[in-house]
């Protein structure tokens, strides 16, 4: 059985949910996850929901402009992101720091060396 799992951006203009549960994260040290201190959890495209703030997200790229950072352009906070596995599957990136649900303290975090991409 899962949960549906509720998240927004700090402001809250910004809302989402996604099927839980989590027990795993990821934290990459590139040049802009470094900056963020984000904790990630990918999830399929087909299983998440924006349910706020289409309208207040802005957009940035870098490096190989593969990935869409979103945030909102009132709080600036990136709660997630979208994005193509390496199987070409469209796909999710949370920021579990913005769903209050997720016990950040439990998961286990998975360490992805980024700046080295």
């Amino acid at each position: 059985m899962s949960d549906t799992l509720k998240g927004s951006c700090h402001c809250g203009a910004v809302a989402f949910e996604f099927e839980g549960p989590v027990s795993e994260g990821m934290s990459c040290n590139c040049s802009w996850c470094r900056r963020r201190g984000s904790i990630l959890h990918f999830v399929p495209a087909a299983a998440f929901r924006q349910t706020a703030g289409a309208e207040a997200l802005r957009l940035y790229r870098f490096n190989q402009k593969t990935i869409d950072h979103l945030f909102c352009a009132t709080c600036g906070i990136e709660s997630f992101g979208r994005g193509k596995l390496p199987s070409g599957e469209e796909m999710v990136a949370v920021n579990l720091r913005c769903v209050p649900a997720v016990d950040l303290d439990a998961l286990s975090i998975k360490k992805v060396d980024g700046a080295s991409f």
